[in-house]
């Protein structure tokens, strides 16, 4: 197989989460105002809800395909035979979800009110499994991804824009989420038979792929507990209007993480690659250059997020969310963390198979965070819920720091990293004044915005390039031999 370039692979995923950021930059506003907060907190909490058996469905399935499908890629029997396998289990977990859900709506009686878009939103776990995801990871095609995804968030809006015209209307929001993933689901189905042939099968090596699936399983598990407890245990512990005002934070923080993620998820199937043929010189120069990369984004991130929390509350969601603000500004410290602790997870723990270590530190971070969130909930509400994420984050970020440590030690210890950390927040200094500036001297509301956020950008990388960043000067140097 052709070698993909972990650059353009990089750059097609940022343009996908970009857009992922645009998408709701463009649909959130008109959607939190025509919903209004408790139309909002029905549509997220039923999403929540629904999110747990689609977790079962997927059972820990896609990091384990990546991971072991990058090995068998190069030998089209073994990627066939593999595909099927994981796709059989998969069906297989996907019948269990449903027998599931079908016995919690029963069960719990106070889902009732809930109940027409939690079927709606359970179509996602059947389509979800069909659109074998984790196949174009394999092989790396982003282009692809990157293209389905324009399409279907093109269309969603249209189907917006025309059908959520009324606070009543979370349900058609509800479909039009629905319809997006369906239809790329089922887009990712078809167009899968181009890398292997996928057949249900019944020869499953189960002794081969069970353990490693469960553990991966148990850890996203406790780990979704921490993600979603918060939204769930507002909805349960306060009302809908805090579950509104909360979900807007937590969106916003999720829309940043989603895009920093692109520095390293697209470098996951070739350090799995490098490892499983002993590469490990080029795994570890890889791994480098990835935590550089990201910490050079993640440290400015989180500053301009926090100086900025108020007006993005504000030109998105309106002046009834500004309530919002200290729970968005508290998700900001989760920021590095959430961000430190995934690269680990997805580049470090998944490949070198330590599957064990990634379930101890989900366990012990899910389980802080819902002790947390019951005993801090009726007390501070949202701010609650924030302050848990970020001791969960935290947490998990040592723990998976901790068992990494044979692998990252020279990393960590490297004057480079310092060095890179340092520049990094020095430039943020920056990002400070040119915020500060701009809210003192810039009208109206927008245009200050976007000024902190342009005049923040222009000072970050002008302090990198007077201090000598060598990844600034890198991609510096990159842009002038092409102009």
């Amino acid at each position: 197989m052709k070698k993909k370039s972990i650059g353009v692979n990089a750059f097609l995923n940022s343009i996908r989460n970009i857009l992922n950021i645009i998408f709701p930059l463009i649909t959130f506003p008109y959607v939190s105002r025509v919903l209004q907060v408790n139309g909002i907190g029905k549509y997220n909490f039923s999403q929540s809800v629904i999110s747990y058996f689609v977790l079962i469905a997927e059972l820990g399935i896609m990091p384990y395909a990546i991971r072991e499908g990058a090995r068998y890629r190069d030998n089209q029997e073994q990627i066939n035979n593999f595909c099927s396998q994981i796709f059989s289990i998969n069906i297989i977990s996907t019948v269990i979800a449903y027998i599931l859900l079908f016995f919690c709506l029963f069960l719990f009686k106070n889902l009732k009110n809930y109940i027409l878009c939690i079927f709606i939103f359970s179509l996602q776990i059947f389509f979800t499994t069909l659109g074998t995801e984790w196949i174009y990871s394999i092989y790396e095609d982003y282009a692809y991804i990157t293209f389905r995804s324009i399409l279907f968030q093109i269309i969603s809006i249209i189907l917006l824009f025309i059908f959520v015209r009324n606070k009543g209307d979370y349900l058609n929001y509800a479909l039009i989420t629905v319809f997006s993933s369906v239809g790329a689901n089922l887009l990712n189905f078809f167009n899968a038979r181009k890398y292997c042939v996928i057949r249900f099968t019944t020869h499953i090596e189960w002794n081969k792929h069970l353990k490693p699936i469960l553990l991966i399983f148990a850890s996203l598990v406790t780990a979704t507990i921490y993600i979603n407890s918060d939204i769930t245990l507002l909805g349960i512990i306060k009302n809908d209007y805090i579950v509104g005002l909360y979900s807007v934070s937590s969106k916003i923080y999720s829309i940043i993480k989603t895009l920093l993620t692109s520095v390293y998820i697209v470098a996951v199937p070739r350090l799995s690659l490098y490892l499983g043929k002993g590469k490990k010189d080029n795994y570890l120069q890889l791994l480098s250059s990835i935590t550089i990369n990201l910490l050079l984004l993640i440290l400015p991130a989180m500053i301009g997020l926090f100086m900025l929390s108020r007006n993005i509350l504000l030109i998105l969601s309106g002046k009834s969310y500004l309530a919002g603000t200290t729970s968005l500004q508290i998700l900001c410290f989760a920021l590095i963390f959430a961000m430190l602790s995934g690269d680990l997870y997805e580049c470090v723990l998944i490949p070198s198979r330590r599957e064990k270590y990634i379930l101890i530190g989900a366990t012990v971070s899910s389980t802080v965070n819902l002790i947390l969130n019951i005993i801090l909930i009726p007390l501070w509400g949202q701010n609650a819920a924030a302050l848990s994420t970020v001791v969960a984050e935290f947490i998990t970020c040592l723990i998976d720091g901790y068992f990494s440590k044979d692998l990252i030690s020279n990393i960590v210890k490297s004057k480079k990293l310092f060095k890179n950390i340092i520049q990094s927040l020095i430039g943020c200094i920056g990002i400070i004044v040119m915020c500060i500036l701009c809210d003192a001297y810039i009208n109206p509301l927008v245009l200050k915005t976007i000024f902190s956020v342009l005049f923040s950008v222009i000072i970050y990388v002008i302090i990198l390039l007077i201090e000598k960043n060598e990844v600034v000067m890198y991609l510096f140097g990159k842009l002038k031999n092409k102009f």
